[in-house]
């Protein structure tokens, strides 16, 4: 149940900050005329912010393994 619920506050979270930007980038990227402009960089934005999740998660894995291979 509790693993569940986390699992959905974390999609949650995950769907509004992957069309975020920071208020200079939409300054400059706003307007009509930017548009592709402005999906790439939040392409880039998304890109930058799954690395470090994908890292730790590789690492918690692997201690998981290291942990579970001792029992």
């Amino acid at each position: 149940m509790i693993k569940s619920f986390l699992f959905g506050i974390c999609f949650l979270y995950f769907g509004i900050s992957s069309f975020a930007q920071c208020a200079m980038c939409r300054a400059a990227l706003a307007g009509e005329s930017n548009k592709v402009k402005a999906e790439a960089v939040n392409d880039g934005i998304v890109y930058l912010m799954v690395i470090p999740y994908l890292l730790v998660g590789g690492i918690g894995y692997y201690i998981y393994r290291m942990r579970k291979k001792k029992l």
